[in-house]
């Protein structure tokens, strides 16, 4: 099967494409684009689909990179370290930035928001953000903002679970209320995707799209952590300043 992925039509010389589930090597609940270690899954199976990933998407896997994600708001420069060795050294936080040609960034989501940043005008850099519940609240997408510099930036948010299926307790749709507005949560769903609107409009994105659908709703083409219970594999996004 052949790697299938959400593409996004970034404005300037970037690549961005979200991944599905279909095209790797995996099996069972991992099947079978899976491309996260931090599973049951083989590792070489991750690191044969994050090779394909990378090569669907036109990115150099050897010079990739991808963050340790802590469910926080740190964002911090790409550096070398790699994604095909298991072990490797991490940075811990849940976003990264460059402004490398070539050097293509992954965040990895198993219903959380993948979000992507890009400059619109002057010298091209992407930010790739991770951005649950907690991040979002905790600013993950107004520093990915402002990593880049401020704006002007447009902004992509990937496949993550829709407000069809996020069901979230009274505490947290307090907090999200009062962040982004009462209409962000309704019959006790957390609509994530238009509190991650709101926050980007705030911060001054100028251009905001969504990407895919939902990752709960669609088990053939994505995975969930809460529709499979846990026991289910990584999609992600891939970005990069093309060279």
């Amino acid at each position: 099967m052949t790697v299938q992925l959400d593409d996004w039509d970034a404005p300037g010389p970037y690549r961005v494409a979200f991944t599905t589930r279909q095209g790797g090597v995996s099996s069972g609940p991992y099947a079978s684009l899976n491309l996260g270690l931090l599973t049951d899954d083989e590792p070489g199976n991750v690191l044969e689909n994050r090779r394909l990933a990378c090569a669907a998407a036109g990115a150099d896997a050897a010079r990739a990179q991808l963050p340790w994600q802590q469910h926080g708001a740190e964002v911090v420069r790409a550096r070398p370290a790699g994604i095909l060795e298991p072990g490797a050294p991490l940075e811990r936080c849940d976003g990264l930035w460059t402004d490398e040609p070539g050097r293509a960034l992954l965040v990895l989501t198993a219903d959380c928001l993948p979000v992507v940043l890009c400059r619109t005008h002057g010298e091209p850099a992407l930010a790739a953000l991770h951005a649950g519940w907690r991040g979002l609240l905790a600013g993950i997408l107004a520093r990915g903002v402002a990593a880049l510099g401020g704006g002007p930036l447009a902004a992509a948010i990937g496949p993550g679970i829709g407000s069809c299926c996020y069901a979230v307790g009274a505490d947290v749709a307090a907090s999200y209320r009062r962040a982004f507005g009462d209409d962000v949560v309704r019959d006790g769903r957390l609509d994530l995707a238009l509190a991650a609107e709101r926050a980007l409009g705030s911060a001054g994105v100028e251009r905001i799209e969504r990407v895919g659908g939902c990752t709960a709703c669609d088990p053939g083409r994505y995975f969930s952590h809460r529709r499979d219970e846990g026991l289910t594999g990584r999609q992600g996004m891939i970005g990069y300043v093309v060279g």
